[in-house]
């Protein structure tokens, strides 16, 4: 499963619980995409990287 380069968010694990109270495994993704990001120097590199961080601007394009 990737993970977030900027913020290392990845998949969470937990419990699903039915109405029945039938206890089974549950895994949430994160929305994560690989897109091409500008680094510090200009170049273009691809990267892993979650939505929230392309939203909230801590990533640019290329």
């Amino acid at each position: 499963m990737a993970k977030c380069a900027i913020c290392e968010k990845g998949a969470h694990f937990g419990i699903s619980v039915s109405h029945s109270h039938r206890r089974s495994n549950k895994m949430w993704k994160s929305n994560i995409k690989s897109v091409r990001v500008k680094t510090d120097n200009g170049n273009a590199k691809k990267m892993y990287v979650c939505t929230s961080c392309l939203r909230s601007g801590k990533v640019e394009r290329a």
